[in-house]
């Protein structure tokens, strides 16, 4: 909106990717710490009692009772404020990436409603598995169907792309639909990812910040012939550049107020939807596997979660009696049960996802 105008005024400086990037990212910081301390009390003056601390969580989350959730609703307005003022209205990409969060968030938004209204305790009190599964479903095939049809000519329709030279021409084999399968777990497992590591202060924003830079990166290469040889050209991705400026300032932004002891909660409808965004813009710069790489102390989290469910239904089954392979499931409460403290946990899992990140920008130089 503001970019558009001023480049029609002869501002050419606001054509440049990164001027729209640092725009947006300070508009997005500025509005988190200007309107954060205000938008927390009032979280304090709805919510009431705050979100439900889980039955199924490490007892020393019980001091974080009464603490309000849902700060992800300040960082969609951020995000979206700032993305709409510097973004090209013109670049169908980032509306992409836009609807991306608007629906993930409009998910999370629900099951953080059911939760805090309930009060209950229990780990199922927001909406159930199958339900979330099912609209996620369904906000997954918009946006693939989207982004499909974003991509240039000289990229096969319905194509998994590997690279810059590898691709699976799906639509042409016949087998189209493995498309929308392949985009279900990407997007789908990102904005899983994102909420199950969502469980300790700062920890989803301090995990989260590297997988950003390796997008960004990704971007650059994707905007730029012979930068990158394993990033697909894909000059249509520009308007990216002020969309990931507002989430990289609204997510930072956040740390502020999240760090521990937190004075909010991100909330399912930051934490789906930012791993639904993380997911789309993978997907529209067709760097899906560099994207897992970079977020593999996310995807650790999630497999930790998964495994144990699963590995406790199949013994139980056969022996009658459930076991366990860690201590408490998702990995960090596994730590917590250790006796690390939270801060630890969080630090040591943030290098972690620095070193996950650096070797995704070498795959994505070198791969």
């Amino acid at each position: 909106m503001l970019t558009d105008f001023l480049i029609s005024r002869g501002f050419q400086f606001f054509a440049s990717g990164w001027t729209q990037f640092a725009a947006s990212f300070g508009m997005a910081f500025l509005i988190m710490i200007v309107f954060g301390r205000g938008f927390i009390r009032l979280m304090h003056k709805i919510q009431g009692d705050g979100q439900p601390i889980s039955e199924n969580v490490p007892a020393e989350h019980r001091k974080k009772a009464g603490t309000p959730s849902m700060g992800g609703i300040l960082i969609l307005i951020s995000i979206f404020t700032a993305a709409l003022l510097f973004m090209p209205m013109h670049n169908a990409t980032g509306w992409i990436a836009l609807s991306s969060l608007l629906m993930f968030g409009a998910i999370g938004f629900a099951d953080d409603y059911k939760k805090i209204s309930s009060q209950s305790k229990k780990a199922s009190n927001g909406l159930s598995p199958s339900m979330r599964l099912g609209l996620e479903a369904i906000c997954v095939g918009i946006l693939a169907y989207l982004i499909n049809k974003t991509m240039p000519g000289y990229v096969p329709n319905l194509s998994i792309v590997l690279g810059s030279t590898i691709e699976f021409p799906l639509a042409a084999w016949g087998v189209g639909f493995l498309y929308y399968v392949f985009a279900y777990f990407v997007i789908c497992g990102s904005a899983n990812a994102t909420n199950i590591t969502d469980g300790l202060d700062g920890m989803l924003s301090k995990l989260y910040l590297p997988v950003l830079i390796v997008l960004v990166v990704a971007l650059y290469g994707a905007t730029r012939t012979g930068f990158m040889d394993a990033v697909i050209f894909l000059p249509q991705t520009s308007a990216l550049y002020g969309v990931l400026g507002a989430v990289f300032g609204a997510v930072l932004g956040f740390l502020w107020f999240n760090a521990k002891p937190a004075s909010i909660f991100m909330g399912d409808v930051g934490s789906l939807a930012l791993g639904g965004f993380m997911g789309t813009v993978a997907m529209l710069l067709k760097s899906e596997i560099i994207m897992g790489v970079a977020a593999g102390m996310m995807v650790l989290i999630l497999l930790s979660s998964f495994t144990q469910t699963m590995f406790f239904k199949i013994t139980r089954k056969i022996t009658g009696t459930g076991k366990r392979i860690f201590l408490r499931a998702p990995l960090h409460h596994h730590f917590e049960e250790l006796g690390w403290a939270e801060t630890k946990i969080v630090d040591r899992f943030f290098v972690l996802s620095i070193l996950f990140s650096g070797f995704a920008l070498i795959l994505l130089k070198f791969a």
